[in-house]
């Protein structure tokens, strides 16, 4: 049996995405042409997400649809918060299953050199000052991704620390308030600033933040790894690494989550 490509959608994901989609009306009188199944368009999406193809160069012969009609419609799904729904949901169904760790998150940024621009783009201070961005990210203690922001590649990283915990959604999936904050934060030398100590804290979250200047070892590397692994799992959608789109990094987030989930399930 041929083993799935990573942008096909089976049936279990489909019906997760499928609810969350804005119901579209035909019209009666004139209804011009026949929609293209909101499925194979996924799928489209999906094919440009992890094979980073310009949108005019979406093969036909797949049968998702035209390259502009995989644009519109997710513009379209973006404009009504498809994507973070989606990360949103599949949180909650891992919280469910106990296969989410609040006790602990990790942050952390990634620059990428964004080769074909963006909106949130600017000249970074590592690769030689070219124009990039920066994708920030904080996940839980094993590595499954919380949020994630994405900002010019001129933006320290300690900016994004309060709204990377703000932008954890309330996560469902328990009986009891949802969870959204994690008990303790994690984050290396570059988050140093005791400013930023007191806004965690005026959270409710305890910051445990590497100090400038103090010898390695401190240990907090062998627990923020985790947010390390999840930005190579991130990068591996290669749309990710050309060009800058929010839409985008919601998605990925939330496939990411819909692969761990998987592994729970017995097949």
């Amino acid at each position: 049996m041929a083993r799935p490509k990573p942008w096909e959608v089976d049936g279990e994901l489909w019906a997760v995405i499928e609810p969350l989609l804005p119901k579209v009306e035909r019209r009666i009188r004139h209804p011009g042409r026949k929609r293209h199944p909101d499925r194979l368009v996924c799928q489209g999406i999906l094919f440009v997400l992890h094979t980073g193809i310009s949108w005019e160069h979406l093969p036909q012969e797949l049968g998702f649809g035209s390259g502009m009609t995989c644009w519109r419609r997710l513009a379209e799904w973006t404009e009504a918060g498809v994507w973070p729904r989606l990360h949103e949901v599949l949180l909650a169904e891992l919280r469910g299953a106990n296969a989410l760790d609040f006790s602990r998150a990790a942050v952390d940024g990634s620059h990428i050199r964004a080769s074909k621009g963006g909106a949130k783009t600017g000249r970074g201070p590592v690769d030689r000052g070219r124009t990039g961005s920066k994708h920030h990210l904080i996940t839980d203690a094993t590595g499954i991704p919380l949020a994630a922001t994405l900002t010019g590649g001129n933006r320290n990283d300690v900016s994004q620390l309060i709204p990377l915990l703000q932008a954890v959604p309330p996560v469902r999936g328990k009986r009891g308030r949802p969870r959204r904050r994690p008990d303790v934060v994690l984050a290396d030398r570059g988050y140093d600033h005791d400013k930023y100590r007191r806004l965690v804290r005026d959270l409710g979250v305890k910051p445990q933040i590497a100090r400038r200047g103090t010898e390695h070892g401190s240990g907090l590397g062998t627990q923020r790894w985790v947010v390390e692994r999840a930005f190579a799992h991130l990068h591996w959608f290669r749309r990710l690494r050309i060009r800058c789109h929010e839409a985008f990094l919601s998605l990925a987030c939330g496939i990411i989550c819909w692969r761990r989930l998987k592994k729970l399930r017995p097949r």
